[in-house]
């Protein structure tokens, strides 16, 4: 690779060296390649540019209305680069050292609740072998918690349906073992026999999902089916809800977090600890069940009125 492309060769680095999935590693290329082309218009270039550069080319992006989340990964792309630089000896210093990231704001994951992923997945169309594929592709994504490129790419020497478990490779290309449920198992069987098939067009595929040409389905193709999904069934959400309405749904059945964390797929725990949200009707229920001061005056006037519950003397503020 030639010294005249170090963002080809940062690439090269963040494969060989970081062991970054191909899609990381797609999205700090790009923005390696975007830092590049920005820098060159303005006469500077990745081996010379100053902080100060560095610092416009940041508040470039963040004026055009870009989240915290995505500044804090451009930043970490944009390090990166300059760190390999320094390695290789194309730099001598590192001009992004002394820049922060911006502090992200941690949401509450999007969670579909357990009755609306039934009514969800129940009002797929299975009359069509697009729709036994889509009934058994979503199964399995929320029975495994899988990101939709895990869904995407899963092929059959992955698949073990005797066994009833999938093995992915997921970010930093951590390989996990993934057990699935009956009712996934149910779905897939039927869409193997019967749908999968009709959908081949006389091609050979390694890919289990495959789309109406016969190919792998692709991640847009999963967002698209899922859009299509949640307004047919009123259900709100997106396709990474299962993941998280799975986390939580385990959480809440008595999981401890240790276990989740490993089915996700989480480095650190700490990511995996957003889950151990309750929801506001919960917090409601328990509230109203559990704390002493709930009832008001009019409430414990009425049931003396009734010959109800005495007073204790605890009234709500």
């Amino acid at each position: 690779m030639s010294h005249r492309d170090p963002i080809a060769r940062y690439g090269d680095w963040l494969l060989a060296a970081r062991r970054r999935s191909p899609l990381t590693l797609e999205a700090y290329v790009r923005e390696a390649r975007s830092l590049e082309a920005w820098l060159s218009a303005r006469g500077t270039s990745v081996e010379t540019a100053l902080v100060a550069d560095i610092l416009e080319f940041l508040a470039s992006r963040r004026a055009s209305g870009l989240s915290a989340r995505t500044m804090a990964r451009i930043m970490s792309s944009i390090r990166g680069l300059f760190k390999y630089l320094r390695l290789e000896g194309i730099r001598t210093d590192n001009p992004t050292e002394l820049l922060e990231s911006p502090r992200q704001e941690r949401h509450l994951p999007d969670v579909i609740k357990a009755d609306d992923v039934n009514l969800m997945l129940g009002s797929i169309d299975i009359s069509t072998p697009g729709g036994l594929r889509d009934r058994a592709l979503f199964e399995l994504i929320y029975s495994c918690g899988l990101r939709i490129s895990e869904a995407s790419t899963l092929c059959f020497d992955s698949l073990y349906l005797k066994e009833r478990f999938i093995r992915v490779v997921g970010k930093r290309r951590k390989e996990r073992i993934l057990p699935f449920g009956g009712e996934a198992l149910d779905w897939l069987r039927r869409y193997l026999d019967e749908a999968r098939p009709e959908l081949e067009k006389g091609r050979r595929s390694d890919r289990v999902f495959l789309n109406r040409a016969g190919r792998g389905i692709s991640r847009k193709g999963i967002w698209k089916r899922f859009s299509e999904l949640r307004i047919a069934s009123g259900v709100g959400g997106k396709v990474h809800s299962l993941r998280h309405s799975f986390a939580t749904h385990l959480l809440a059945g008595g999981a401890d977090l240790r276990t989740v964390q490993e089915l996700l797929g989480h480095a650190d725990i700490s990511t995996t600890q957003i889950y151990t949200h309750v929801d506001a009707e919960e917090l409601a229920l328990a509230h109203e069940v559990y704390f002493p001061r709930t009832r008001s005056v009019e409430e414990i006037a009425s049931a003396k009125a009734r010959g109800g519950v005495a007073d204790t003397g605890r009234v709500g503020a």
